[in-house]
């Protein structure tokens, strides 16, 4: 009889669903990147360590300041030592627990001599875990951890993102101020002139007033551009974990970033990307959430015993004290809150559901994070000669209406707008420069990007 009904005990647990494993839904990864961008399975932006990618050597101090600092980099860290500590706690309830209950009383019955009694017994249960519940347990808690840890690491990616953004916008701002410096004290010298040329006939005041005029646009930009630099700065300090300070940096000419720009397959960014992984994280913990669901619908067996010393032996207390000993099985099976149970797997295995779709939304949203970063920096760079080849034209509009204007065959309002476009030509191609590196830095980000070594990573996953 007992080799017929263990089997069929092990087709119903295993038809049930209660140890079958987690298994990675198949996606369709083909054209996740969009039309147009050629996959390769080369190593990518996503698999170098952050300070080959970041080579300047102001900016991997700044960067290695904020993984030191961020108060949101600590926060994600302390939410996997819960997790950690989480795991632990389900890991230990497959042992046995043991408790130490001791008990003592005095009674007296009619001024009769008063008698002691003492029980001093150290229980012990243990929860035999036939049907996986805690098993379940155990797999949902792992899940959740490593969630925890993708969450971690995709607050360090986002945050090195952010530090080299930061970084760049500020070499952006610098550059602009330079130039626009330049262009006030070519203009303050215009204004000179254009009142020089004034005093001999040469000109008039309507065009002595409106350099003027330009003359003061440009040094209010400077005032805006001086607002700009010291807001960047005082928002970058946060990001670092200080107060507001200066920022030392190098400058936006010095700055270099590979040609080829590797995309990689989609296969490889599901390894990489810290939001995507933590989102099949999420999914895997709601897959055993609903088995330990399903779990809770079958018989709960667990052995518990009592091992102790007491004088009190029923009706009479003896002295000195004898020892205490029973065992005892439970068999908990559920019956009237079984509806319960079947309406908290339903609850799990439509939370599994949204899981499921939010891993399926993480993977497209990647892609579309992958396909805007790669367009956005091979725009800049597609701008890049036509841009120079602007400014060289305006530069030779600029001195060609000067000449004009001093020989009186132009007026300054040709001058005036010549100047104009070129400082506005010249304010572009720094933006043009700005947003291929930001293209750089997000497609590295969208990639997966920010990790210490491939090796660290690795290992942590091996830990797991």
């Amino acid at each position: 009889m007992k080799k017929i009904i263990i089997p069929l005990v092990a087709v119903l647990m295993c038809s049930c669903g209660i140890y079958k494993s987690y298994q990675r839904p198949e996606v369709e990864t083909d054209g996740l990147y969009g039309p147009g961008v050629e996959t390769t399975d080369t190593t990518t932006l996503g698999n170098l360590p952050w300070r080959e990618v970041f080579t300047d050597p102001k900016l991997q101090a700044l960067i290695e300041e904020g993984l030191a600092n961020n108060t949101d980099l600590q926060s994600a860290q302390l939410r996997v030592e819960e997790a950690e500590a989480t795991l632990k706690s389900a890991r230990l309830s497959f042992l046995p627990s043991f408790n130490l209950a001791p008990q003592g009383g005095v009674s007296s019955f009619d001024n009769s001599k008063a008698s002691w009694t003492y029980n001093v017994p150290i229980t012990a249960s243990w929860e035999i875990d036939i049907f996986s519940r805690l098993r379940n347990a155990k797999l949902q808690a792992k899940a959740l951890y490593a969630q925890s840890e993708e969450y971690r690491r995709a607050v360090q990616t986002q945050l090195i993102a952010g530090i080299a953004n930061y970084y760049y916008t500020l070499l952006m701002l610098d550059e602009q101020y330079a130039i626009t410096s330049e262009t006030a004290e070519n203009w303050r010298e215009s204004v000179e002139t254009m009142r020089a040329m004034k005093e001999a006939g040469m000109t008039t005041e309507a065009a002595v007033a409106q350099s003027e005029a330009t003359y003061y646009s440009v040094v209010n930009s400077l005032r805006d551009l001086e607002q700009s630099l010291r807001q960047t700065e005082n928002a970058f300090s946060v990001l670092l974990g200080s107060a507001a300070r200066t920022i030392d940096r190098g400058s936006l000419r010095e700055q270099t970033i590979p040609e080829a720009l590797a995309v990689g397959v989609p296969v490889q960014m599901l390894s990489n990307r810290p939001d995507v992984r933590a989102s099949e994280n999420s999914l895997m913990a709601a897959y055993y959430a609903t088995a330990a669901a399903r779990s809770a619908l079958y018989p709960q067996l667990t052995l518990s015993g009592t091992l102790g010393w007491t004088n009190s032996a029923g009706s009479i207390v003896v002295n000195p004290g004898k020892l205490l000993l029973n065992a005892a099985g439970q068999l908990l099976q559920p019956i009237f809150n079984a509806g319960a149970a079947r309406a908290q797997v339903k609850i799990a295995k439509a939370q599994q559901e949204e899981a499921l779709l939010a891993y399926e939304q993480s993977l497209l949203n990647a892609g579309q994070e992958v396909n805007d970063a790669l367009t956005q920096c091979q725009t800049a760079r597609s701008k890049k000669e036509f841009r120079e080849l602007q400014i060289a034209s305006l530069e030779r509009a600029v001195e060609s209406t000067a000449l004009l204007m001093e020989h009186g065959t132009s007026t300054y309002l040709e001058v005036l707008t010549a100047q104009q476009g070129l400082l506005s030509a010249r304010l572009t191609q720094v933006t043009d420069r700005f947003d291929e590196l930001q293209g750089f830095v997000n497609l590295y980000q969208a990639l997966g990007g920010g990790r210490e070594t491939t090796q660290q990573q690795q290992g942590g996953d091996e830990a797991q």
